[in-house]
């Protein structure tokens, strides 16, 4: 046969029915959560512009049986999480469908923030998961200005408009500023998480420390709903549904093959930085 007659027989005949599948979509979320966006790639960091798009097509399809999250996330900026995860829940709402989340390497942090948008989460056993805190990380120049006769000159207006400067000395009454910040995204994150966890979380001191876990333990504490991977459990839960990746758009300018390698460089050191926390 042809490729031309195979092609053809290919074709659906008039009056033909055509059996369609059910549909699990799979947006996957990886990288590190910021409000930075970058010109030249969608993948390798998360936030709402980010993935608008891949949400979108994810709850599209006629026959969807439920929406996969595949998660490997060190977190990063609080806002970006939230606004991810109350997209995803407005989505999965309007459509009626179940959200399933399944964390590869690490769930932390923000990347946790997000996994709580799902209606259920998995964890392979190797998995990193929780770190239910908040962070905060800087470098103080002041020593290094004065070491080279640097002047420093900054006009502000209003007093505490140069908070944390850092090129200026820490003062102790910003650093109390921050922390109460701190605790204000802290309580937020745990109601969060209590919030869509419920009862199926432990009594442990320790579960709101800011501490991670690997996946057993972390099913122990009630953090996860069980061991396994996207693959397997979406086959044995909708047999015969079709897997399908929902991909963002790309930007214009990776749509263009054009790059920044100063930019780029720029990124990825920021970004490794992230990761290196947990040993990746």
């Amino acid at each position: 046969m042809s490729r031309k007659d195979t092609l053809v027989s290919r074709i659906p005949k008039l009056g033909e029915r055509v059996e369609r599948k059910d549909v699990v979509s799979v947006v996957k979320l990886h990288g590190v959560i910021t409000p930075q966006a970058s010109p030249l790639a969608a993948r390798g960091v998360i936030n709402l512009s980010s993935v608008e798009s891949a949400l979108k097509r994810a709850f599209a399809p006629e026959r969807l049986k439920a929406v996969a999250l595949q998660i490997n996330s060190p977190g990063g900026a609080p806002t970006q999480s939230g606004l991810v995860a109350e997209r995803i829940r407005k989505l999965a709402d309007t459509r009626g469908v179940p959200v399933i989340a399944f964390a590869e390497d690490v769930a932390a942090s923000g990347g946790y923030w997000l996994a709580c948008a799902a209606d259920e989460i998995y964890a392979h056993r190797t998995s990193m998961v929780g770190s239910i805190g908040v962070l905060t990380g800087s470098f103080g120049f002041a020593g290094l200005l004065e070491r080279f006769g640097i002047e420093r000159r900054l006009y502000t207006a209003g007093e505490n408009k140069a908070r944390l400067d850092p090129f200026s000395p820490e003062k102790p009454e910003d650093v109390a500023w921050l922390r109460k910040l701190h605790a204000q995204l802290h309580d937020m994150f745990v109601e969060w998480v209590r919030q869509r966890r419920g009862d199926r979380l432990s009594e442990s001191e320790d579960l709101f420390s800011g501490d991670m876990w690997l996946g057993a333990k972390a099913l122990e504490l009630g953090l996860v709903d069980g061991l396994g991977n996207l693959r397997e459990v979406i086959e044995e839960r909708y047999p015969g549904a079709e897997i399908t990746v929902a991909e963002p758009k790309k930007p214009l300018l990776a749509r263009l093959g054009m790059s920044s390698p100063a930019a780029a460089v720029l990124e990825a050191v920021q970004h490794r930085a992230m990761w290196s926390r947990f040993g990746l």
